[in-house]
């Protein structure tokens, strides 16, 4: 049987992105589409390498082939993606695709170490990753990466400063621990801390990427107000831990992106320390901080649950040796790969769906 490449597009149009709810060649999710004989290739453009539906989407496609031009077409289709963005003629970190704030209403909630986890497991999936730790009075990305003896280099631009990000693991890395002595406490005043925010998303060197993280301080600060107000910001992940104290103040930290002026996509919601397990009885699950908090926070706002971490002895030493939980076998990494591509999809849907973030414009 003969065929032509318009009759792959009317075949491949039955084939629906299931998080978009649009068929894969409106999307322009097809391309190269190759004939000869009975062999047909092409290629499939997804919105992030770190796509959880590639199988099902790849799958979907040869069956509507085989349903539409018959079962003796070979078909070869490459799986590539492309991340989606809705920032453009940004003069700030004009090559970043997305910029995702990492926030939560109060302190230990392993916020910094999800972060971490987080872009490791996105730079794994092959897309290009940077973190910010905007902690700047306790920053622990050094430490939770193993580079605290670590200092930038420079290099001039146009007369200007720039600095060069510490690379680990894939991930572009910058904080204030690069440039302080790891003994001494930084104690600034919230315009001082501000100042060091715009600095690291102004004069470094972040070049193309996909995703940029801002690991934000506790709490809502001058920090989360600077940042807003610097950049675009395509959406916010809160990390909550199940007990009633936090989730408290993690309800006060979605809020704060979700008020008006404001105007934050939120993500989603993660849920770390949902439960114990220990490393020698796997299938079992102790709920310490009580169960399912996030999950129902997630719920009252009609926001995205994106995920449980457990409480297991692995990752805590992990942040202290500076050698990601996500790269050691186990439930440990599942948890934070299936996190990668639970904030990748909600990353994607957002961009689909909602018109860019507009940089905060405060009076007074």
């Amino acid at each position: 049987m003969s065929f032509n490449k318009e009759q792959v597009l009317q075949a491949l149009s039955k084939v629906e992105d299931p998080d978009l709810k649009k068929d894969l060649v409106t999307l322009g999710m097809i391309q190269n589409i190759e004939i000869e004989g009975n062999k047909l290739s092409f290629k499939v453009v997804l919105t992030t390498p770190a796509c959880p539906l590639k199988e099902v989407i790849k799958n979907n496609c040869l069956e509507a082939i085989e349903n539409s031009l018959g079962a003796d077409v070979e078909v070869d289709i490459f799986m590539t993606s492309n991340v989606t963005t809705t920032r453009d003629n940004t003069p700030l970190l004009p090559q970043v695709k997305n910029i995702i704030a990492i926030a939560s209403g109060k302190g230990g909630v392993g916020k910094s170490t999800t972060a971490s986890n987080l872009a490791v497991a996105l730079a794994n999936s092959g897309a290009k990753v940077g973190l910010i730790d905007a902690d700047i009075s306790g920053p622990s990305v050094p430490t939770m990466f193993n580079v605290e003896a670590e200092q930038p280099s420079v290099k001039q631009v146009d007369g200007k400063n720039i600095i060069i990000p510490i690379e680990q693991y894939g991930v572009k890395l910058m904080s204030i621990g690069f440039l302080t002595p790891s003994d001494s406490a930084v104690v600034w005043r919230g315009p001082m801390a501000s100042s060091a925010l715009k600095q690291f998303i102004a004069d470094v060197e972040w070049g193309e990427l996909d995703y940029l993280l801002i690991d934000l301080p506790p709490g809502t600060s001058d920090i989360h107000l600077t940042m807003v107000q610097t950049i675009p910001v395509t959406g916010a992940v809160i990390v909550t831990t199940p007990q009633k104290v936090a989730l408290a103040d993690a309800t006060k930290g979605l809020t704060m992106f979700r008020q008006p002026q404001i105007n934050v996509p939120i993500l989603g919601v993660i849920e770390n320390m949902a439960y114990f397990t220990p490393e020698e009885l796997p299938d079992n699950k102790y709920y310490l901080f009580g169960k399912e908090g996030g999950r129902r926070l997630a719920e009252k706002f009609s926001v995205p649950f994106l995920g449980e971490i457990p409480i297991v002895q692995s990752i805590r030493e992990s942040g202290d040796t500076g050698y990601p939980a996500v790269f050691k076998e186990g439930i440990t990494k599942i948890a934070f790969s299936e996190l990668a591509e639970a904030v990748a999809r909600q990353v994607a849907i957002r961009n689909a769906d909602k018109s860019k973030t507009e940089v905060v414009h405060v009076n007074g």
